[in-house]
Order: C-alpha cells, then structure tokens, then sequence
C-alpha cells in the first residue's frame, strides 16, 4: 500500500516542525493562545482580584474593628454581667451549677493522661461536676489504658464515669450526642468539653461559668487556645501564626459585633438548653462544632469569646496530620455551607445584618474565597501570565493587597513576624490541599465526609533513656514519603520561573523559584517532626 504523505494529515505550515517535538509544542500553543488561553486567563485574573478585593475589605473591616474593641475597652465583663459564684451558708454547693465534662477520645495513647488529669483538677464542688470520658479506641490495650486512668481518679473520690458505645458511628458528634443522652446528664446545667490532648487550668470553669449562670441569653462561652508545642518545629510556628490570627482578631470580632462565630469544638461551655433548641449534634458534616454553632445563633443564642481565658492544647507537627486535619477543616465548612444557606436566608429569630455577616463574611469570604484566592491567584493564574505576557496583572492586585492582608494577618503573633516570608510561602501550598477540600465540600464528592483523627505525639518525642537499640532496617515507602501533586506543582512553578528569567519582564521569577522550593520541601515530605516507624 502506498505510503500517506503527511501533508495528508498536517498542514503544510506545520510541516517545516514535524521533526521538531518543541518547535511542535510552540506551534500548538501559537495556535490556541490567541482565541482560547489569553480570553481564559483575562478572565481568570478579574475574578482573582475581585476576591482579593473581598478578602482585602473584610481583613480591614476586621483589623479596624479590634482597634476599636481595643480602644474602648469592650472587655467581657463589661459588656456582659460577671460575678464570682460563692459558697452559700445555708445553700451550700447548691449555688453552683452541675457542669459535665465530656472528654472524647479515640486512640489517645499518648496524651490521654494530661486531659482526663487536668478536667479532674478543675476547681469546682466535686458533688457538682462530673467528668465524662467518651472512648471511641479502637485499640484494646488503649481502651484497657483509659479505663485504668479513669478507675484511678474515682477511687480518690473524682466522679468520673467511663463511656463506651457498642457501634462507632457518626465520629466524635456521635459520641458526644451519646453521652448526652445518659442519665446523669438531665441533673447537669452546662457541658464543657475537651479534646484529649486540652489540659484546662484549674481556674477555668471558676472564670467561664459566671458568664453563663447571670446573662441567660449567652449560649456559649469559648476559651482561646495556646501551644505547648508551637517551637517544636518550623511547621508548627507556621500553625501558630494562622490560628493566632483566628482566635485574636476572627473570633473577637464575631463575638464582639454579632456575638456569633464559629465553635471550635473545644475548650467551649454550652448551655445544654442551647444544645437541645438547636437539635443536638448531628454529624452530617466533619464540623459537627460550627454546624451546632450556627443552628444554636439561628435560635437566638449569643455567643461570647474570652481571649484572656486559655486553654494548653498540641498542634500536630507530621505533615500527614496536618493535611488531614486541614482537609477537614475547608471541606467540612464548605460542605456546611451548601447544606445551611437557604435555612440561614429564610430564618426570622435573627437579623438581616447578622444574616449578611454569617453568609458573606463567616462562610463565603472566610471559608471559600480565602482558600481558593489564595491557590489560583498566586500558583496558578500569576504564574500563567508569564507564559502569556498578553494578560497583565496590575501592581496593586499582584504587590500592595497581598503585601497588606499578610501585615494584617501577622498581627496575632508578633514573636513570628520575623518569620512572615516563610508563613507566605508555607500557606500558599497549603491552599492547594484546602482549594480541592473546598470544592469537595461545595459539590459534595469524593471524600466529602473522611474523618481521619488528628495524630498527636504527646512525650511520644522527648529523650528516652539511653540504651543499646537493635539495628533498625529503614524502609522506603514511595507512597508516605513523595507528594506528587506538590511535586507537580514545583515543577510547573520552576518552568514558570526559568521562563521569566528568559523572557519575562515582570521579575516575578525570584517569588516563583522561592515557591516552587517550598513546595519541592513540601512534596519530598520534609517537613514537619520525622516520627520513624517501630
């Protein structure tokens, strides 16, 4: 059969660079820039700057408002009645309220003493309190572990009660829904709780309590967390700056202006009244602590955040961890988001402004706009404009609103200021994993509802006793070590760069190459506290 010419297949302007597999690729892109990628792209850059925009009015609305919070002094106590509860002669301990404290668990092997400790030190009549421990493990050494702590309490005289569930549904909002439903609980007023790794002053609920026992219309009282392992490692300081920036300016400014924001799950007093008007805990989503948190503002319950009131917590240091947690964190409110936006609009109990604020502000600016702006403006479409020189991005959307958002994000922790380039760098490839989480929430896909328990280490790290070790063969696994999708995204980050340095006129180049470093670190998984396998 008579061979096919190729100019029966190519056209003949292409045939000049059949041989040629760059000169190929050119041609191509030559051919589809023009109509198809230049439109995209300009497209692309108007909707990134419009949400940098939005995020830039909110940062600032923000920053404003806890200057302002600041200056007249809108402590607390001022805005809300506060009063020491005190020992009654004739009524005794009968003066204070009966609090349970529920401590859920699963697997805590490490951390599971310090909790159920610190809830046992808390400075409260011990007719009036009664610690609740809510084991979900898995593990039957742990579970055997757990018990023995809790034994070892009661038997100095701590009212303390052992929880385990035949069937493990529903993750932690299953457990806790559970234990609510025992019988001891109808005696109690207010329910405190505690993930396992929280150790509480004693102090706590002395300082929290009051605030719910004189102003009936508060709901919930939520302390602020601090870390005992913030300098363990760089990854852990990175932590510190994003969730000191939350609690310091994001949950002031709800509780100061709305009196709503989001629960954080943790170091939190509830009103059981509040639990039960807003339908107790439901597990539809992985933030079974906001979804409670916005039905129980949507009944009318205020909420009320004492930063002055803190709480010993650990921030995971693996990377591992810290992804999955983070995938929980944006998929879950997203994922809330969709479910509760038409209940929010058509509700009447609260106000339009309060409306505006929890769906713009709380949800769509914080929860969607922040994770997605973040990943498609500064690893994708900037980088992309290198490529095709014909879309521009004005300095003030490229330079002067990043520059402004980061000084503003850094005010809640200004012992890391110093480190705020490499914050930049370690939150954009965070975005990447939080911009996917996100969408899985919005569309509801995939591993909409994986729940993965945060890995905490505990002493699991400090220096053990020195002795002779067995030789340990170190085993490779491709799989837990290499992260190809940032690997992916160094690559493309350090093409861009290159590029930039050969044709480019923008001199973003050094910001690219700086990036596309950070996520190499990222994808070769060096970051973050090494635990080896035993």
């Amino acid at each position: 059969m008579e061979r096919l010419s190729s100019t029966a297949i190519l056209p003949e302007s292409f045939q000049g660079t059949r041989d040629d597999i760059a000169g190929q690729f050119g041609f191509i892109w030559d051919q589809i820039k023009a109509p198809l990628i230049v439109p995209l792209l300009k497209v692309g850059v108007v909707i990134c700057l419009t949400m940098s925009v939005m995020l830039f009015i909110e940062r600032l609305y923000m920053g404003i408002v806890i200057i302002l919070v600041k200056l007249f002094g809108r402590k607390p106590d001022k805005r809300y009645k506060w009063e020491p509860l005190k020992d009654d002669v004739e009524m005794g301990n009968s003066a204070y309220p009966t609090v349970l404290v529920q401590i859920p668990m699963f697997n805590e092997k490490e951390v599971y003493q310090l909790s159920i400790g610190a809830a046992c030190g808390l400075s409260w009549p011990s007719d009036r309190i009664i610690i609740q421990v809510l084991d979900d493990s898995t593990d039957q050494t742990i579970k055997d572990m757990v018990q023995l702590e809790c034994q070892r309490w009661a038997s100095k005289g701590i009212n303390i009660k052992y929880e385990v569930r035949d069937k493990r549904t529903g993750y932690k909002a299953g457990a806790l829904k559970e234990g609510m439903k025992r019988s001891y609980v109808k005696n109690c007023d207010y329910v405190v709780i505690f993930d396992a790794d929280f150790q509480p002053e004693p102090d706590f609920l002395c300082r929290a309590v009051p605030f719910l026992v004189h102003n009936p219309e508060i709901g919930l009282v939520q302390a602020r967390w601090i870390f005992v392992n913030s300098d363990e490692c760089m990854m852990t300081r990175m932590q510190e700056m994003s969730l000191d920036y939350h609690f310091t300016v994001e949950q002031e400014v709800g509780s100061s202006t709305y009196a709503f924001f989001g629960f954080n799950g943790t170091a939190g007093v509830w009103r059981i009244a509040a639990i039960n008007e807003a339908g107790g805990w439901k597990d539809r989503t992985t933030v079974e602590d906001m979804d409670l948190a916005v039905r129980a503002s949507l009944k009318g319950w205020k909420f009320l955040y004492l930063g002055d009131l803190q709480v010993k917590n650990e921030l995971p240091s693996t990377f591992k961890a810290y992804r999955f947690q983070q995938h929980r964190w944006s998929c879950g409110p997203a994922n809330l988001f969709r479910k509760m936006v038409m209940e929010i609009i058509k509700n009447k109990k609260v106000t339009l402004w309060k409306k505006v604020y929890v769906i713009y502000s709380f949800f769509f600016v914080r929860k969607i706009i922040a994770h997605i702006v973040t990943f498609s403006f500064y690893c994708v479409v900037l980088p992309m404009t290198i490529l095709v020189p014909e879309v521009e991005i004005p300095k003030w959307g490229a330079v002067y609103i990043p520059c402004i958002i980061t000084i503003l994000n850094a005010v809640g922790t200004p012992r890391s200021i110093h480190l705020l380039f490499f914050w930049i760098l370690f939150e954009n490839v965070m975005s990447l994993h939080r911009t996917k989480a996100t969408f899985i929430g919005i569309l509801e896909a995939g591993r909409v509802n994986e729940w993965v328990v945060t890995e905490k280490l505990g002493d699991a790290l400090k220096a053990k006793p020195a002795g002779p070790k067995a030789p340990k063969k170190s085993r490779f696994r491709f799989g837990d070590r290499l992260n190809l999708l940032e690997l992916g995204f160094a690559a493309f980050l350090f093409f861009c760069g290159c590029y930039d340095v050969a044709n480019g006129k923008n001199r973003y180049f050094i910001y690219l190459f700086l990036q596309s470093f950070s996520f190499c670190i990222m994808g070769f998984n060096y970051v973050g506290t090494f635990v080896p396998s035993s």
